[in-house]
């Protein structure tokens, strides 16, 4: 009966400590899940005051563009105030699911009037404002006073955000498309879906590029002879949704081509495909401007392998003529090993017992026929003479 009792006190002490350990084990799971903080408390000698304001609100990031913020793939907000000495700086930070939510919402907020600065990955200035994205967060900050190291303060703010992992920190390739010659500073707006489509006043509508087969545009306006006019591409996942899409364009392009998004203009309207990208032209151009335009694009097909490149020992054909040679070293020296045992403890043997173990004599006999004997041994012999041998 004492082992039974044993037993139940054993699980009697153990399962509550089982259960009390299991505790910190789950906070420090939701912790390493926690998504970090976006803006810090100090930098470049930037001190906060108070709390940064934080919420999943977009509409309190942006109340006008809040399904705009949404669109782009908005997760979080952070607003706080610095101060440094008897200035101050008012810091608003919208972090994105990746990096392309955070550079479209970037192109959406820049205006042509601005400067470009190099701070984080693009930024862009007008007086106070300075307004920069950094991976997946888009970061608008105002200063009640410049000084010339504002631009360096914010650059050590943007080494500071945190990064996004993995593929969410590259960028959209689809803008690099678009032709320099003639490029107006500041005009291209990259668009994932309708909202984004509605405000830029692209010659399209939503529907007609069709956002739900995974398409993604970009727009931008071009100086001609004319005036202004707005070059679009349309990035599809393959060449033949590209190839429908074209048709159903340009089925639908009416008389007047700036009629297909609602509004009164009319111009010259260009459309051509180009691998998965179709590239839509409109606006002010003459038809030479218009096909020149067009021909600046062209899709090249990159292959990009992003798979691990590194060569395993499995798979490292060098790695296996080492271990080869190995193994025959090893073959080779245990082959020795035992020819050199094998003899030496027959030595040793015959040594110590000489003759009684290894080459003993009634081991040794053997059949002789003693053909070179002399016959005058046989004279004794019991077989008959007649039938030695001669």
């Amino acid at each position: 009966m004492k082992f039974p009792k044993l037993i139940l006190a054993l699980i009697v002490l153990l399962v509550p400590a089982a259960f009390a350990g299991e505790g910190p084990v789950r906070l420090r799971s939701e912790q390493v899940r926690a998504t970090p903080t976006i803006l810090p408390n100090q930098f470049a000698g930037w001190e906060i005051a108070g709390s940064p304001r934080a919420s999943k609100d977009p509409a309190l990031a942006d109340p006008v563009n809040a399904a705009l913020l949404k669109e782009y793939g908005f997760t979080d907000f952070e607003a706080a105030t610095y101060t440094h000495d008897d200035r101050k700086l008012t810091v608003k930070a919208a972090r994105f699911a990746d990096t392309s939510g955070a550079y479209g919402a970037f192109t959406y907020y820049k205006m042509p009037q601005m400067l470009n600065e190099k701070i984080g990955d693009q930024g862009a200035s007008l007086n106070e404002r300075v307004l920069f994205y950094r991976g997946s967060i888009l970061v608008d900050a105002v200063f009640q006073q410049l000084t010339a190291m504002s631009a360096a303060d914010l650059r050590e703010l943007a080494g500071i955000l945190p990064l996004p992992s993995g593929a969410t920190r590259n960028l959209p390739g689809l803008p690099a498309y678009l032709p320099k010659a003639g490029y107006v500073k500041n005009t291209a707006k990259y668009v994932i879906g309708p909202i984004g489509m509605e405000k830029v006043q692209a010659p399209l509508s939503a529907p007609l590029v069709d956002f739900n087969q995974g398409a993604e545009a970009v727009l931008a306006t071009y100086q001609t002879s004319g005036g202004d006019a707005t070059l679009m591409l349309i990035n599809y996942p393959t060449n033949q949704i590209a190839a429908e899409h074209l048709r159903r364009i340009e089925a639908a392009r009416p008389q007047t081509p700036q009629q297909a998004n609602g509004s009164e203009t009319s111009g010259p309207f260009f459309i051509k495909r180009t691998g998965p990208i179709v590239v839509i032209a409109t606006g002010s151009l003459s038809q030479n401007e218009g096909k020149s335009l067009l021909a600046a694009v062209n899709y090249d097909a990159n292959v990009t392998w992003n798979e691990n490149t590194y060569v395993t020992k499995k798979d490292n054909l060098a790695n296996l003529l080492v271990n080869i040679i190995i193994l025959c070293a090893i073959l080779m020296a245990f082959a020795a090993v035992a020819g050199l045992a094998f003899g030496g403890i027959r030595v040793l043997v015959k040594r110590i017992l000489p003759e009684r173990i290894f080459d003993r004599p009634e081991e040794m006999e053997f059949i002789a026929l003693h053909l070179s004997e002399s016959e005058s041994r046989g004279s004794d012999s019991q077989v008959s003479s007649s039938i030695k041998a001669v």
